[in-house]
């Protein structure tokens, strides 16, 4: 995410549509329209998300997603944040990710993860064992196809055009491991560590060892509230927000049952998710107070298949009643 003024605002989308939400056209003209509105009042990031094998259509493509953000807006960066780069031919992701930098004039930036769930791996035959070399692999093969020369790859001398309009777009690694981080050190341009504040100082000494500038540590204070939404009346949003809250905690709780990896876990009771830095719904004047400490908001307004109306009154107290109260 990036700063606007003294605040940082951010998009977020992963698509989910449970057949009980809104269906997934609507979903998807929403998430353009969103990124448009944001884009025209100084938001700076739009966050897209990757998952597949999933029960309600998690966002599989964020870059195509992110082409038609690209074509709706002019100054938003475009940040796949993940995507599962393990799971792509690394010279297809270089392409369409050069497209993608093309149509938003060198407004991306690509964070990368290997993923946690076999189910994805399975689903392209690939071994989730090889997520290190497959990771380490894409990684030197994507810098290497968007410099527009040939270079060797897999035993065969290849070329990928078109090249990106940036020189070359910043790729940024995620990881919740020690492994990640020296990894991230060796073959990325930044590290986004999914964990304790040990992994940058790994990230960071490494680095260091190698005779390379570390990217800044990240500020992910605007990022540690799992869903932020704006209301006049909280509690009459939350009896329609919570059934889509439920869904997607239970979702990754799911996923988490088996894979040691997530962060998530089922719960029944949908009173649970509203503890602070998780699911808040706020007044106006609760946001002003919650922006200003965290110097920032990330918003989710399609959360769980929530229909795109709901996530439109968030945003527009936001426009209304919160942002004039900014000084920005």
């Amino acid at each position: 995410m990036l700063s606007t003024g003294q605040y940082t605002f951010s998009l977020l989308f992963d698509m989910r549509a449970p057949d009980f939400g809104a269906p997934a056209p609507e979903l998807y003209r929403a998430a353009i329209e969103m990124s448009a509105w944001a884009d025209r009042r100084g938001f700076r990031d739009v966050n897209l998300l990757e998952h597949h094998a999933s029960n309600d259509g998690y966002l599989p493509s964020p870059l195509v997603l992110g082409a038609g953000i690209a074509a709706a807006t002019d100054n938003l960066r475009i940040r796949t944040n993940v995507a599962l780069l393990p799971l792509y031919h690394p010279l297809r992701f270089a392409e369409d990710a050069a497209v993608l930098d093309l149509i938003s004039n060198g407004r991306t930036l690509f964070t990368v993860g290997a993923g946690y769930r076999v189910e994805e791996y399975e689903q392209f035959g690939l071994d989730i064992k090889k997520r290190p070399s497959l990771m380490e692999e894409a990684l030197q093969a994507v810098k290497q196809a968007w410099t527009g020369e040939p270079f060797e790859f897999r035993g065969k001398s290849v070329r990928v055009l078109p090249r990106p309009a940036q020189p070359s777009p910043p790729i940024h690694l995620g990881g919740s491991a020690p492994a990640t981080a020296i990894r991230a050190a060796r073959f990325a341009d930044g590290y986004e560590p999914l964990g304790p504040p040990e992994l940058y100082d790994i990230y960071a000494a490494e680095c260091e060892r190698l005779g390379k500038t570390a990217a800044p540590r990240p500020d992910y204070s605007a990022w540690m509230v799992l869903f932020f939404h704006i209301a006049e009346d909280p509690e009459k949003a939350w009896a329609t927000i919570a059934r889509h809250a439920m869904h997607e905690m239970n979702e990754y709780g799911r996923w988490a049952a088996t894979n040691s990896e997530s962060p998530y876990s089922a719960i029944s009771d949908p009173d649970q998710l509203r503890a602070p830095g998780m699911y808040e719904v706020l007044t106006p004047d609760d946001a002003v107070r919650a922006i200003t400490e965290r110097r920032g908001a990330l918003f989710k307004p399609l959360m769980g298949g929530m229909p795109p109306a709901l996530g439109w009154e968030s945003l527009e107290l936001f426009e209304s009643k919160v942002l004039p109260r900014l000084a920005v």
